[in-house]
C-alpha cells in the first residue's frame, strides 16, 4: 500500500486547484527572480539609490521582515523556555513564518551588497568594530537555528517518516528543541537590537540619533522590544489568513488568546518606552543638535506629522489596548484588526528609521530628498512574499504543521 504524502486524517484541496495556485504565485516569483538577475548582472544602477540614499527600499523591507519574524524566537521562548504548553498548537507555524522571514532577509542582503560573490568577506574579513558585522553573524546563525527547528517538521512528512533513520532523527531533534529555542532567543536579542543600534549611533543624522545606556542607544532595546511584541501578532495574522483560505480551524482558541494577551502587554509596555524615548529625543536630544521636532516633519504627504501619530497612536496604543482586554481578544474582528495595526506600526517604525532618516534635510538650504524605487526594487521586495506563499502552501499541504487540525475539524 502506498503511503500518502498528505498527513493522515486531514483533507486538502484537489491537486489541480493546488497546482493552479502555485502557478499564479510562481509567476510573481519569476518576475522577482528576473529583476534579481538584472540587479546581480548589471549592478546597483538598476535601483534608485544615490548619494543621498545609500539605504533604501530593500533595507526597510529587510528590517521589517526581521521584526515580523520575531514571532519565531518569542513564541519559541514562551513555549520551550517558559513552558506555555498552550502554544504547542501554533509553534510549528511560528517557526515556518520565522524561517521565511529570515531567509527573505538574507536574500535581500545578498541583493543589497551589490557583489554577492564577495558576501563571504563579511565572515572572513570581519570588521569587529561594526554592528553590521554582528548583525550578519547573528542573522546567519539564527537562520541556521530556524533551519534546525524546521527540519523535524519536514521529516514528519508521511513518506519520510517511514524511513527509520529519519523517524528517529526527527524524534531526537524534538527532544533537544529547547536548547535551540534558547540559542535563538540569545541570537535574536542581539541582532534585533543591533539593527536598531545602527540607526541610533548615526551622529550625523539627528532624526535617528539617540542617547542610551553605556554604548547602546535606546533604539537597540526598542527594536528588540518591538519585534518581540509585534512578531506574534504577525504569526496570528498569517494563521488567521490561512484559516480563512482553507476554511478550517487550525489552532486552538486558547493559543490565540494567550499569544494575543502576552503580545498586547508587550506592545503596551513597548509603546510607553517608545513614547518616552520620542519625548526625550524631541525635547532634549534634537534641540542639543540645533533642531526642533517639526524640522523632521514636512508638508509633503510622505513625511508629515501624521506618520508619527500613525505609528504611536493608531498603530501602537490602539492595538495594545484591544489586545490587553479580554473582550477585545475574544472578538475575532477586533483581534485581527489589532494584529493588522500592530504589524503596520512596526513597518512604519522601520520605514522612518531607514527612509525618513535619509530624507530629512540637515542644512537650512537643503530640501527634502524624496525617493522613488525602480520596478526592479519593487519586484525583488515582492519576491519574498511570493516565496513565502509557496513555502507555506507546500508546508500546509504535506507537513503536519497544525497538531490539532484533525480534532478541530472532525467532520472534514
Amino acid at each position: 500500500m502506498t503511503t500518502p504524502a498528505i498527513p493522515e486524517g486531514v483533507k486538502r484541496c484537489p491537486t489541480r486547484q493546488f497546482t493552479l495556485w502555485l502557478a499564479v504565485v510562481g509567476a510573481v516569483l519569476l518576475w522577482g527572480v528576473y529583476a534579481m538577475f538584472l540587479i546581480w548582472y548589471k549592478g546597483l544602477n538598476q535601483t534608485g539609490m544615490n548619494d543621498a540614499y545609500g539605504f533604501a527600499l530593500w533595507i526597510w523591507a529587510d528590517l521589517a521582515v526581521i521584526a515580523l519574524g520575531g514571532g519565531a524566537f518569542f513564541t519559541g521562548f514562551l513555549t520551550y523556555i517558559i513552558g506555555k504548553k498552550e502554544l504547542k498548537s501554533i509553534i510549528n507555524y511560528a517557526v515556518i513564518i520565522g524561517f521565511i522571514c529570515y531567509s527573505s532577509a538574507l536574500l535581500i542582503l545578498a541583493l543589497d551588497i551589490g557583489q554577492p560573490l564577495r558576501g563571504w568577506f563579511i565572515f572572513w574579513h570581519a570588521n569587529v568594530h561594526s554592528m553590521l558585522t554582528e548583525v550578519a553573524f547573528c542573522l546567519s546563525c539564527y537562520f541556521a537555528v530556524l533551519t534546525i527547528e524546521f527540519i523535524p517538521l519536514v521529516l514528519e512528512n508521511p513518506k519520510l517518516d517511514r524511513i527509520p533513520f529519519l523517524h528517529h532523527l526527527s524524534h531526537n531533534l524534538h527532544e533537544v528543541m529547547a536548547v535551540f529555542a534558547a540559542t535563538g532567543v540569545f541570537l535574536s536579542f542581539f541582532h534585533q537590537g543591533s539593527l536598531g543600534g545602527v540607526a541610533g549611533v548615526l551622529y550625523g543624522r539627528p532624526f535617528a540619533f539617540r542617547e542610551g545606556l553605556l554604548i547602546w542607544p535606546w533604539t537597540f532595546f526598542l527594536f528588540t522590544w518591538s519585534a518581540a511584541a509585534v512578531g506574534p501578532c504577525f504569526t496570528m495574522l498569517i494563521t488567521w489568513l490561512t484559516e480563512k483560505i482553507t476554511q478550517k480551524k487550525l489552532v486552538r482558541p486558547e493559543a490565540f488568546q494567550l499569544l494575543a494577551k502576552i503580545s498586547g502587554w508587550m506592545l503596551l509596555t513597548y509603546m510607553i518606552a517608545k513614547i518616552a524615548d520620542t519625548w526625550y529625543w524631541a525635547a532634549v536630544t534634537a534641540p542639543s543638535k540645533g533642531f526642533s521636532l517639526m524640522d523632521f516633519y514636512s508638508n509633503n504627504p510622505v513625511y508629515g506629522i501624521w506618520i508619527l501619530i500613525a505609528e504611536l497612536v493608531i498603530c501602537g496604543i490602539v492595538p495594545a489596548l484591544i489586545l490587553i482586554t479580554r473582550k477585545g481578544r475574544e472578538n475575532k474582528k477586533l483581534l485581527v484588526t489589532a494584529a493588522i495595526l500592530a504589524v503596520l506600526g512596526v513597518c512604519i517604525n522601520r520605514w522612518v528609521m531607514v527612509l525618513q532618516v535619509m530624507a530629512a534635510p540637515l542644512l537650512p538650504f537643503h530640501d527634502w530628498y524624496m525617493y522613488m524605487p525602480t520596478w526592479q526594487e519593487v519586484a525583488t521586495t515582492i519576491l519574498p512574499v511570493a516565496y513565502g506563499a509557496i513555502l507555506i502552501s507546500l508546508a500546509h499541504r504535506y507537513l503536519p504543521v497544525f497538531p490539532h487540525e484533525k480534532e478541530l475539524n472532525p467532520g472534514q
